[in-house]
């Protein structure tokens, strides 16, 4: 059968107010959408009003102040509408959605759909090249995030942090890890199952790693997207400093 990565794919990233995807609120978003041979069919792209002060430290990752989203952005509620209904085309077109980090971008859209009432699609078939670098190279030293993993198979990006940026970068990994490795070459249905088997043994893996020092320790295996509530569980670091799943800043820098 004919694998992901050799049909149309689409990727979906967003900038956001905060490492917590429970209280996140959307910034800027983008959803790109190749045809088998990687070329663009489809750009989109949203700048959102979250309805809240952005802080200083979100600006300083993806440069976008209040006073800009509030003055240039659509009110939030528009933009969460506008992403489900063009990735809620895509998974009922069966087109896998790429995601670096899904747990991050889909539990932030997930909670923003509840925030504002709007349904969010079941996010299947997703692909995520974070969990799949993890289970391609499970003892590589060094950084996981997109920025790090990018310079590790040579793909260049500018303007990293912004979320068109980070969806081709995603694109290109996702391309480069299928190519290396035959076990990533599956029908995304196929994949998708792989990952969330895979996620759920890497934050078991880590689990038991934090308890040498931290009993309590939780760390949830739920992928893509973390069910409402777990987030008020005990938080620990995961993979480099957050609570429960990989937060935005520190898995793309």
């Amino acid at each position: 059968m004919t694998s992901w990565h050799e049909e149309p794919r689409a990727a979906f990233d967003l900038e956001t107010t905060g490492r917590d995807p429970s209280s996140a609120r959307i910034v800027t978003a983008t959803i790109i959408l190749v045809d088998a041979h990687g070329d663009i069919l489809e750009h989109h792209e949203w700048l959102a009003d979250p309805g809240v002060e952005i802080p200083d430290g979100a600006t300083a990752i993806h440069g976008v102040t209040t006073e800009h989203a509030r003055s240039h952005g659509l009110p939030a509620s528009d933009v969460v509408q506008g992403i489900a209904a063009v990735l809620t085309r895509l998974f009922d077109d069966g087109v896998p959605v790429l995601a670096y980090n899904a747990r991050y971008d889909f539990t932030v859209l997930a909670r923003e759909g509840l925030r504002h009432d709007v349904d969010t699609p079941v996010p299947f078939p997703v692909i995520d090249p974070y969990v799949m670098d993890k289970q391609a190279d499970r003892y590589r030293r060094g950084k996981r995030t997109l920025t790090a993993v990018s310079e590790h198979y040579g793909v260049g990006f500018e303007n990293a942090h912004t979320s068109a940026a980070d969806v081709l970068a995603t694109l290109r990994v996702g391309r480069i890890l299928a190519d290396r490795h035959e076990f990533l070459r599956k029908p995304a249905a196929e994949l998708h199952a792989s990952l969330v088997v895979w996620a759920a043994h890497q934050a078991a893996n880590f689990e038991e790693y934090l308890r040498r020092t931290e009993p309590d320790a939780v760390v949830e295996r739920a992928w893509p997207v973390l069910e409402p509530g777990v987030e008020d569980r005990t938080a620990v670091p995961f993979n480099g400093g957050h609570s429960l799943t990989p937060s935005k800043d520190m898995a793309r820098q």
